[in-house]
């Protein structure tokens, strides 16, 4: 699947568009959490600060550069701005970013615990076990660094005490992250609950899932093969 870049118009529809499906799917609440999109090698579209998905209008949308720096918009973007601009920056391919609160990957993150390797999609798409970021105040060089250094080539990494952030070569791709990260989650909690063991998936079995994943199911999602 190739990193997607959008023309100025279609980024901020898509991202008014992505976001009316994190509110759908209930990994988000209010104005919480944020949407990034890549528009070329040197502009990002982003979500505005304290805005709510329902009322979103793609006009509302920040244009900014992979510095952070505001270059058209009406409004201040997200508070999270240097969290995406800092996985941009590490992961070239990165075409979306997508912050989300869902309700059981924000429970591992307030206990500080990552998403184990338990389940097939997870392995396939996000790259394996995702891992709980150090906590830092929201809005900070900190979570930033902490964000991208427990990311490790993974594609999602937990906040902790915050919530979850997904990347993607598109938006469908991060959202889809997002969607099976929580129910990843999800299923760590449920297991946990019943004191019984959880077996992860082997480094060697990880590793063949997910780069079938990367080089063929997902061109196969997209029609390319």
């Amino acid at each position: 699947m190739k990193t997607q870049l959008f023309a100025k118009e279609s980024a901020c529809a898509a991202i008014v568009e992505t976001g009316h499906a994190l509110i759908e799917k209930k990994l988000v609440a209010g104005s919480w959490g944020n949407i990034s999109c890549r528009i070329d090698a040197q502009n990002i579209a982003i979500t505005p600060s304290g805005h709510g998905y329902e009322t979103l209008t793609p006009e509302d949308v920040v244009i900014i550069n992979r510095d952070g720096e505001v270059v058209e918009g009406k409004h201040i973007p997200s508070s999270e701005l240097k969290v995406h601009t800092a996985i941009y920056n590490a992961y070239p391919e990165a075409g979306a970013v997508i912050h989300t609160h869902s309700i059981y990957a924000s429970a591992l993150a307030a206990m500080h615990h990552g998403v184990p390797a338990i389940i097939e999609d997870i392995v396939q798409i996000i790259g394996g076990r995702v891992e709980c970021a150090e906590y830092a105040l929201c809005g900070t060089q900190e979570l930033a660094e902490n964000t991208v250094r427990a990311l490790n080539g993974k594609k999602a990494v937990l906040l902790a005490n915050h919530g979850a952030v997904c990347w993607g070569k598109n938006l469908a791709e991060a959202l889809l992250a997002a969607e099976i990260l929580e129910k990843a989650a999800q299923i760590a909690v449920i297991c946990a609950g019943t004191g019984n063991k959880v077996y992860e998936l082997s480094c060697e079995d990880v590793d063949v899932m997910h780069d079938f994943y990367e080089k063929h199911y997902s061109k196969r999602q997209q029609g390319e093969e």
